[in-house]
């Protein structure tokens, strides 16, 4: 099973599934002697954490991290950086009925069609349980951003229907982690609460989209042809669990304007350059142009539900899938350290690889 690694030079293998023993880890490439704070990266994984609310899976998990390598003295060693996280609280008889089950747009099916076998507990490999690890790693990629006084924040932008007003700008997005759907919008989360409320009394599940802004973000990362910093960013977040859309900048809505008002304008400002807005979501030919990185991700609706719903087994038998197990309401709040995760992690891959074609910063 290949596809369990990620990045170019700072690289991320993960393993484990849903209910084997533990979820784990290594970071190659990490450079040496970057101070390391373990409690940082605990309390990452806190964000990410199952049993946080009534709207997400019931299932308790400490999350505990357990670094096996790469660390002395509170800093990296530039050797490999080795960790686990230990599985607690499986309840792999919940998921008995589904053996031979295909659930709706679950990986069950083409599962099957790929090997020819599969681990019906929780998802196995497929489960989000997987990103754990990301978010480790991406924990280990903050502190390397940190030192280049790069920042990265996320937060739910829309949960169902429910969106953030066109003006969200002027949020204080300092407020987001005090919102139980981390939104930094009072008025904006009470109304997904809401709706929250309506859907779980109904057994389903919503969708929704989370932006995120990396800032300090230098001009020059990023690779003019298939390396492009914003391809590489889209399949980071192509990649998490129920992605299942992703723009960057202007997006979608850029598509309906004229270049006349999509253009973004070259200004000067202080000692260099700068642009009168950033419809480009700080990227230019693949390259960044030292303005916010700026980019939004899309959620489907959780595919299992507490409904009935029909579907058939492993021999093209009509069943009925009853409803039962812990799950959660929407996912999205609970994404936004995952899109944070992937995003130090490929940001700070390129600023490594920009050391490498930029002869300045090697001497």
């Amino acid at each position: 099973m290949p596809g369990n690694s990620f990045g170019k030079i700072l690289r991320l293998t993960s393993f484990g599934e849903s209910h084997g023993k533990a979820i784990g880890g290594v970071i190659d490439g990490f450079p040496a002697g970057v101070k390391i704070d373990l409690d940082f990266v605990q309390k990452e994984l806190d964000r990410r954490r199952p049993g946080q609310s009534k709207w997400v899976t019931a299932r308790q998990e400490a999350d505990r991290l357990e670094v096996l390598s790469g660390i002395f003295e509170g800093k990296s060693t530039g050797t490999p950086i080795g960790f686990l996280v230990w599985n607690k609280d499986q309840h792999s008889t919940d998921y008995s009925h589904l053996k031979k089950a295909y659930r709706p747009s679950h990986a069950d099916y083409t599962y099957d069609k790929k090997y020819g076998f599969r681990d019906y507990r929780g998802g196995g490999r497929s489960s989000a349980r997987e990103t754990v690890a990301r978010v480790v790693a991406g924990a280990f990629a903050k502190m390397l951003l940190k030192e280049a006084g790069i920042e990265i924040s996320a937060f739910v932008h829309s949960i169902g229907e429910v969106s953030l007003p066109e003006n969200y700008d002027s949020s204080d997005l300092s407020k987001t982690e005090d919102s139980p759907m981390r939104c930094p919008d009072k008025e904006t989360t009470d109304k997904m609460l809401r709706l929250l409320e309506k859907t779980a009394k109904e057994g389903d599940t919503l969708g929704g989209t989370i932006s995120c802004i990396a800032k300090n973000v230098p001009a020059g990362l990023g690779e003019p042809v298939f390396d492009k910093l914003h391809a590489d960013l889209g399949k980071a977040m192509l990649s998490i669990n129920a992605v299942k859309g992703f723009e960057i900048g202007s997006g979608f809505a850029g598509s309906r304007l004229k270049g006349s008002l999509h253009n973004d304008l070259f200004v000067k400002q202080n000692d260099g350059l700068s642009t009168k807005t950033n419809r480009s979501g700080g990227i230019q030919g693949g390259i960044s142009n030292g303005n916010d990185i700026l980019f939004k991700v899309a959620f489907k609706p959780i595919a299992t539900l507490m409904q009935s719903q029909p579907s058939v087994d492993t021999e093209g038998n009509e069943i009925v899938l009853e409803g039962k197990g812990r799950h959660d309401v929407t996912v999205v709040p609970r994404a936004v350290p995952i899109v944070e995760a992937m995003a130090a992690l490929v940001i700070a891959d390129h600023l490594l690889l920009s050391r490498l074609s930029n002869i300045k910063s090697i001497f």
